[in-house]
């Protein structure tokens, strides 16, 4: 049984191993700790913690299988997935021996939830659009499709109150 939980300080590595996980780089991706050291990515994870860092855990009965987070960016270091100052960016993970069992969805709608609570109106995301399961997922999910940065599409999804 999945279940699904804040991320608690000693998640933190396992968070690194889905960040690393969230990027799509399907040859030759680098190791983890030289990839997620690359300044354009180091953002994502450097002083973890601060005001509008979230993230939720998945577990499966044993251990940790997938990982949501969300963290703003402002103009003067965007993510590749920046939509503008009030929105977070989103990233998401889990592991590829339990991938098509709605955990990333769940992830999703969990952290769509806690992001609405928080006061947020949408969050973003950036895709590579030859991933196609994840895209697919996100549109399912109501992402939809806001532009380009680089060779990625950044997605946005507006966050509805529960009467809508």
């Amino acid at each position: 049984m999945i279940t699904v939980r804040p991320m608690e300080q000693d998640d933190f590595e396992f968070l690194m191993d889905m960040h690393y996980e969230s990027i799509h780089i399907p040859e030759g991706k680098p190791p983890k700790h030289e990839l997620l050291n690359v300044p354009a990515i180091k953002k994502y994870s450097e002083g973890w913690g601060r005001r509008g860092d979230r993230a939720l855990i998945a577990w499966d009965d044993t251990k940790a299988v997938g990982a949501v987070w969300f963290r703003l960016f402002d103009e003067t270091e965007k993510g590749y997935g920046f939509v503008d100052c009030d929105t977070p960016e989103l990233g998401i993970a889990v592991l590829p021996d339990v991938r098509g069992q709605g955990i990333g969805s769940r992830l999703i709608n969990e952290i769509m939830l806690l992001a609405k609570f928080d006061g947020y109106k949408s969050l973003s995301l950036s895709v590579d659009p030859d991933n196609q399961a994840a895209v697919y997922m996100y549109e399912k999910l109501g992402f939809e499709y806001w532009g380009m940065c680089g060779t990625s599409w950044t997605m946005q999804v507006t966050l509805k109150d529960s009467s809508d």
